[in-house]
């Protein structure tokens, strides 16, 4: 008679048989695609204690189980002020999950609550601050956050809704503080739609932003409160009716963008104009109406 597996072979099983499409392999095919891990990596897997970082977490757990191109992990829990409950659902779910979580304190809430002004982007530049210097005091070279496709979509239209910019989220970047440290986002073709249902089949509860600001929308009755990114996910539901195909349609753009028929760009932050090189080498291609 075969033994009842624990909830963390249950887990990592679905990982690799039941959400092997959905999830392990848009998760390998970022790692491929974007170069994200290298033979002698040291990786700090930042956990908040949502959905999106303990699945990164686990498939993190995966790749390192089955690559030939060993590397090591460090799974870093940063609290920033959490209420007790909250604190011990994140080591509760760490155990059941079989993730050995180093956790660390700081003071961010306590800081971020006293600001009115864009409190949510001060949080998220704090934390990753401290991650970063906990990483590197581990020896790690990389950090690996749980940002996934859906973020990556949202975060575009945000840009160009509310920031009058076209601006994308990299599937890995440099560290301008912490020199020789990388960011990294391993989830970065993973659908949040997907993690969710994996949760769901696990009969998992993971912890949200547990901020007063993520509780005030929440609260909210249209679901959205004060939440921009919120509005996103709303706004990407209404046009999946017309066009379900939407979000790759955004996906594939940011990864074909074709600079000749922009008028201005920026890069290594110095603004551009399509003027500079106009009638030194002028474009050939035929003029289509907007």
């Amino acid at each position: 008679m075969s033994r009842e597996l624990t909830a963390q072979e249950v887990a990592e099983r679905s990982l690799i048989k039941t959400y092997r499409k959905r999830l392990w392999n848009p998760f390998i095919a970022a790692v491929k695609r974007y170069e994200l891990v290298k033979p002698g990596d040291r990786i700090a897997v930042c956990i908040s204690g949502g959905k999106d970082s303990v699945l990164l977490a686990k498939l993190m757990q995966e790749l390192q189980r089955h690559t030939d191109r060993p590397f090591h992990l460090e799974f870093l829990v940063m609290d920033p002020g959490y209420r007790q409950e909250n604190r011990d659902l994140i080591t509760s779910n760490a155990q059941r999950l079989g993730i050995p979580i180093t956790v660390f304190d700081s003071n961010i809430f306590d800081v971020t609550v006293q600001v009115e002004k864009n409190p949510c982007y001060l949080c998220a530049r704090m934390r990753r601050g401290f991650l970063y210097a906990r990483a590197r005091e581990l020896g790690c070279n990389k950090i690996a956050l749980g940002h996934h496709f859906s973020d990556v979509v949202e975060t575009t239209l945000l840009g160009l809704f509310y920031g009058a910019q076209l601006q994308a989220m990299p599937p890995k970047l440099h560290s301008k503080n912490f020199p020789g440290m990388e960011l990294i986002r391993p989830l970065y073709c993973v659908h949040e739609e997907d993690i969710i249902a994996w949760q769901n089949y696990n009969q998992l509860r993971f912890l949200q932003c547990a901020c007063r600001f993520t509780e005030g929308r929440d609260a909210a009755e249209d679901g959205v409160g004060e939440s921009k990114r919120q509005e996103m996910k709303i706004l990407l539901r209404q046009l999946r009716k017309t066009n379900p195909n939407v979000e790759k349609s955004i996906f594939r753009a940011i990864h074909g963008v074709q600079l000749d028929t922009f008028p201005g760009y920026k890069t290594g932050g110095v603004l551009h104009t399509f003027l500079d090189t106009y009638d030194a080498a002028p474009w050939e291609g035929e003029e289509k109406e907007p």
